[in-house]
């Protein structure tokens, strides 16, 4: 009967041990699928060094190309697009492997507003002012392409919780579209500051042409343009802040 005991004794510790390991795989597995993908969606970090580009150097269509944008409070939301002065995308077979565009702040249009009324001179003059862009001392904003890989069907984007009301940001899902080609980061610059912005993007290159279009938010306040800023809200229920959170859209096309 005693050796019976320690039989079953012996037993249930390798049971634990058994356990114990599995355990370990587990919790080791979940951390894996709960962390996902480092940089597997749309993210802002410091500024990237910029690499040689090799191929084929094909010049903006500054007709065509523009920078769509729309911004949000709880009260309402405005919208526009930022034309693209001039810039270039340099190719390789079927792939980006740099390129670099400007865009005029000065030029800056809104469209949910007539031109020439007294609230689009307003809204207009108080962009231009060191309240947003502070036009008069960086009159030129900057997107210098950094990293271009493929987008799998691995990949995911993941959205940021924001405080509801009737006029929510978009998600960058949404902004993203249901079939984006590839990841694009490239050095965003603004009212002298550069960060570095990733995102996904439906990408075509046909007969020497490309056509880039893209959509994801930012935190406008990472590059200073922080008037209104939400973090500061006393209390949000009374409205009184602008989101942080600013929808782009790209709409480049090479050739």
């Amino acid at each position: 009967m005693f050796v019976h005991l320690i039989s079953k004794i012996q037993k249930f510790y390798k049971i634990m041990k058994l356990l114990q390991k599995t355990g370990l795989v587990l919790a080791a597995s979940f951390m894996m699928v709960a962390c996902g993908k480092s940089g597997d969606t749309v993210e802002t970090t410091d500024a990237q060094e910029v690499g040689e580009a090799t191929g084929e150097t094909l010049v903006i269509d500054n007709q065509s190309s523009k920078v769509n944008w729309k911004g949000y409070k709880p009260s309402g939301q405005h919208y526009g697009f930022i034309p693209v002065t001039s810039g270039e995308l340099v190719v390789a077979g079927e792939e980006i492997t740099g390129g670099k565009f400007v865009f005029s702040i000065p030029d800056l249009k809104i469209e949910d507003l007539a031109e020439g009324s007294e609230d689009y001179g307003k809204l207009h003059g108080h962009l231009q002012s060191p309240d947003f862009f502070d036009a008069a001392n960086h009159p030129q904003a900057t997107f210098e392409v950094t990293e271009v890989t493929a987008y799998t069907s691995n990949n995911s984007v993941a959205d940021k919780d924001e405080f509801a009301s009737d006029n929510t940001p978009a998600s960058d899902s949404e902004l993203a579209g249901s079939n984006p080609t590839h990841w694009i980061a490239g050095n965003l610059t603004m009212r002298g500051t550069t960060k570095n912005i990733k995102f996904p993007a439906t990408v075509s290159i046909t007969d020497g042409a490309v056509a880039a279009k893209a959509g994801f938010n930012i935190d406008r306040t990472s590059w200073g343009l922080s008037y209104g800023d939400e973090s500061s809200a006393v209390d949000k229920a009374k409205d009184q802040f602008i989101y942080n959170t600013v929808s782009v859209m790209f709409d480049i096309n090479a050739k």
